[in-house]
């Protein structure tokens, strides 16, 4: 089927194409569209409605963003997207009239279409074919990335509610991620040190799901296999929103009941989950019943039939740990940096894939981006970068008490000089929290 709206929505894209290169009079359009009208009609034969989506400049169908297909027709991708139009939806019953229709509206100059293009399909006589924006206003900047966060928040809890999703509006919001991986991770470190954003209920859930992506495509995982990873950490703990909030966030030690219950979240998300395969992929459902296995399945649910658990569990395992870890709420403190090196490391090759979790911290650092720290010298820096092949020794910049900015390159630094300790924003560190502000 996908293979059939596919070849569709390719002669549509030939269609657009030729009437940006010759025309809406040139004969050759004539060709494209019975061409692309063909074909759309007989992707309808098999369901009555079909929508594409175009997610940066990516085409997307259900579950699946089409690479290869997006390749072929950037410049006729760009150019619908010009014209405010981000999805398209053809409804069984069209008329070949409806898509010449279209096809003009998309010829005119961008700037002398006053009415919003779906107004003026209507206006046009066209009722087969709706287009609109995916959800995600085109504002730039925190607002832009604030409603991403959004969209992502609301698909946790639809899935919750057992509600249905708009799958473009969340891939658009993981591709916006994913293609500002950089900037997303150096701001998600920021999150955790400035506390500036209160991302709700699902911020554990969002910081994974960015943190998996970052690491994942650090380590050469194909774009469309990260889209799989972020929106399986993503919901790789949807099942954990089923328990009580009084179980979740108790400090003291679970009953049995209360442990075993606990323990249940991993099977209650997967069930859930795969309610959703059509729009969301296998992946989830496999990550939410697999992430507390552990590397040597000494972990849970227990298995029938044991295996290792996929690689993208392993991923997400070790994101949703070092989140956890670095989280502060009411209910836990938070866990200096160099401390859930230690943690971590002593789940190695138990827990954790033990390549895994040393390209991780290789790649993250002990000391992570946006860290303030105190240095033998009884200076305050901030982490501004990591040295791979020395993780206790990032870059830092002098923030106290120099007035001008200062770069220290720690890894061999001739005066011997360390990190001290790390000072918690939320005590020590909370007078110094202004400098990374600005």
């Amino acid at each position: 089927m996908e293979e059939r709206i596919e070849l569709s929505f390719k002669g549509f894209l030939t269609a657009v194409q030729t009437v940006k290169l010759y025309g809406k009079d040139h004969p050759i359009l004539n060709k494209a569209l019975k061409e692309a009208f063909k074909s759309i009609t007989e992707a309808l034969n098999d369901r009555p409605v079909f929508t594409i989506g175009i997610i940066g400049e990516e085409i997307a169908f259900e579950k699946e963003i089409l690479f290869s297909l997006s390749n072929l027709s950037k410049d006729a991708v760009n150019y619908i997207k010009e014209r405010g139009i981000e999805k398209i939806t053809f409804n069984r019953g069209l008329e070949l009239f409806e898509l010449e229709r279209f096809i003009s509206l998309l010829s005119i100059p961008k700037d002398d279409i006053k009415e919003s293009p779906q107004e003026k399909l209507y206006l046009m006589g066209v009722h087969n074919i709706s287009v609109g924006k995916i959800g995600v206003s085109e504002s730039k900047g925190e607002d832009s990335d604030k409603g991403h966060f959004d969209n992502l928040s609301l698909s946790l809890l639809s899935v919750l509610n057992q509600e249905s999703i708009d799958g473009l509006s969340l891939r658009a919001a993981v591709e916006h991620i994913i293609n500002n991986l950089a900037e997303q991770y150096q701001q998600l470190a920021k999150l955790n040190t400035l506390k500036r954003y209160d991302l709700g209920t699902f911020a554990h859930l969002i910081s994974t799901s960015i943190l998996s992506m970052y690491f994942s495509s650090k380590i050469g995982f194909p774009k469309d296999v990260i889209l799989d990873i972020g929106l399986s950490a993503l919901f790789h703990d949807i099942g954990k929103l089923y328990i009580s909030r009084k179980i979740i966030r108790n400090p003291g030690k679970l009953s049995t009941l209360e442990f075993s219950l606990m323990e249940s979240h991993t099977v209650l998300g997967s069930t859930l989950i795969l309610q959703y395969v059509d729009t969301l992929g296998v992946m989830p459902a496999v990550v939410s019943f697999e992430h507390h296995l552990k590397y040597d399945l000494s972990g849970y649910p227990k298995l029938k039939f044991p295996r290792k658990p996929h690689i993208v569990s392993q991923i997400v395992s070790i994101c949703d740990v070092y989140d956890a870890l670095s989280e502060r709420r009411s209910y836990k403190s938070d866990y200096p940096p160099n401390a859930i090196y230690n943690l971590m490391m002593r789940g190695k090759e138990t827990t954790y894939n033990p390549f895994l979790l040393d390209k991780f911290f290789q790649l993250i650092g002990v000391w992570p981006i946006g860290s303030i720290v105190a240095l033998g010298d009884k200076r305050v820096a901030v982490v501004v970068e990591e040295n791979q092949d020395d993780i206790f020794s990032p870059i830092v910049k002098i923030i106290y008490p120099q007035k001008e900015e200062v770069l220290v390159d720690l890894k061999g630094n001739k005066d011997n000089l360390k990190i001290e300790r790390f000072l918690n924003p939320w005590t020590e560190g909370k007078d110094f929290l202004i400098y990374l502000q600005s």
